[in-house]
């Protein structure tokens, strides 16, 4: 049973809270390589602080507050220089590290002594990895931000998804943990909304949970598969605090913007043709995914995380869970919340809380807990007709033919045409 004051411990995310501190001994991905191509600065809101991510004309990213330290002027309308962030108001400057770099008027009227030297603005680290530039909120030392196994796989085409999601980060997690879901609002759900009528999916017959260094896993078994099926033998696994892998072919990070949003960010994965190989990509694209339908104004509901998406966003902002009634297919989240309660604990203490990475050895790649035979079946090449048939049969009668994306509506078209290229199609 969660009352209203445990809920409030689990969804409130903002500095000096329980849960905020704990997600803040992570690192948090908030923007793409690909935006920042050229110099520029674009604003950010994570863990409830109004930040500005920019990199500078060195080539150096920084992520400070958006408030100018002089007469708090937002910085997301600064410039970039060779190093750090201008402010546009009166000019003072700041590098990556926080630091006060110039303020041209006083420096010029002070010139025996320097103000800004006095002047220090709230700087986080970021590092790129994997086309994703990631941010740490948390106290020094900073931990290693992961290097998933999925991030290491070859010859595929990959792309970063940006979903704004009106709600608390946890609603969302929470769905990760969650197996039936996927027979009701993603298959059957499906079924209906196509018109095709007949049976509904196959049902979940036997579900486990499993703990690993990292997180945790679940398997099943539905009504027409049995433990030699790749649902049993390879589990979805949620990675804490707050990423789901799916088969091994893409992440879903639920990032908390603050108490009553999450950024739902998607790095997918998918492995080109034979005839495609080698494959080499160069350039990850990222896109913004459509939530609601611009012609009707309800939310979308052909694709995966859309359809995900309703079930969130129709709990309310914040869902009172003090009025659940949790069943056997929910231990998974039990589970989860019991973590989630351990780790805001151990924080509590000054301990590392569950899947903190601070090993270097251990950090050249993490793999998956049924490594080396997921990789192969994730990365595994199909001839071209094979991998065209298989893609049709997958379709769920919701979405064109040329919509590659199942898992968010909005693919732009520059990205469906390097997709297609990238495929040989």
């Amino acid at each position: 049973m969660v009352t209203q004051e445990d809920n409030g411990t689990l969804t409130q995310v903002g500095k000096g809270t329980a849960m905020g501190e704990f997600l803040r001994r992570y690192w948090h991905p908030i923007a793409a390589l690909s935006e920042f191509e050229s110099p520029g600065a674009k604003p950010v809101r994570l863990l409830g602080e109004d930040l500005v991510l920019y990199r500078d004309r060195s080539g150096t990213y920084g992520l400070i507050d958006r408030h100018c330290q002089h007469r708090r002027a937002d910085l997301s309308y600064g410039f970039v220089e060779e190093c750090g962030l201008r402010c546009s108001y009166h000019g003072w400057a700041y590098d990556h590290l926080g630091n006060c770099i110039a303020q041209p008027y006083e420096d010029l009227a002070n010139q025996t002594s320097h103000f800004r030297d006095a002047i220090k603005i709230t700087a986080y680290p970021v590092e790129p990895k994997a086309g994703l530039l990631f941010a740490y909120l948390g106290p020094e030392p900073a931990p290693l931000c992961p290097n998933w196994e999925l991030f290491d796989y070859e010859d595929g085409f990959r792309q970063i998804i940006f979903g704004e999601t009106p709600c608390n980060w946890l609603q969302c997690a929470e769905n990760d943990i969650d197996p039936v879901h996927f027979e009701w609002l993603h298959n059957n759900w499906s079924i209906v909304q196509s018109g095709r009528g007949g049976s509904y999916a196959p049902r979940h017959v036997r579900l486990a949970f499993e703990e690993w260094e990292y997180g945790f896993a679940y398997k099943r078994i539905l009504e027409n598969s049995d433990e030699n099926d790749p649902t049993w033998l390879y589990p979805r696994l949620h990675l804490m605090p707050n990423i789901f892998m799916a088969a091994g072919s893409h992440f879903e990070y639920r990032v908390p913007v603050d108490d009553h949003n999450t950024l739902n960010v998607v790095w997918a994965y998918d492995p080109v043709p034979l005839e495609q190989r080698p494959y080499r990509q160069d350039r990850i694209p990222h896109w913004c995914a459509q939530i609601t339908d611009p012609d009707t104004g309800r939310m979308i509901t052909t694709h995966v995380i859309n359809q995900d998406t309703v079930a969130w966003v129709g709990q309310g902002t914040v869902v009172d869970r003090s009025l659940e009634h949790l069943g056997k297919s929910d231990l998974g989240i039990i589970k989860f919340r019991r973590q989630l309660q351990r780790d805001m604990d151990a924080v509590a203490r000054g301990e590392d809380p569950k899947g903190v990475v601070r090993d270097p050895e251990k950090n050249r790649i993490i793999n998956w807990p049924d490594n080396p035979s997921r990789r192969p079946q994730v990365t595994i090449g199909l001839a071209k007709q094979e991998w065209i048939e298989k893609r049709r049969k997958r379709r769920n009668g919701l979405r064109p033919p040329d919509d590659y994306f199942q898992f968010y509506a909005g693919q732009p078209e520059d990205v469906r045409k390097a997709y297609e290229e990238a495929m040989g199609i």
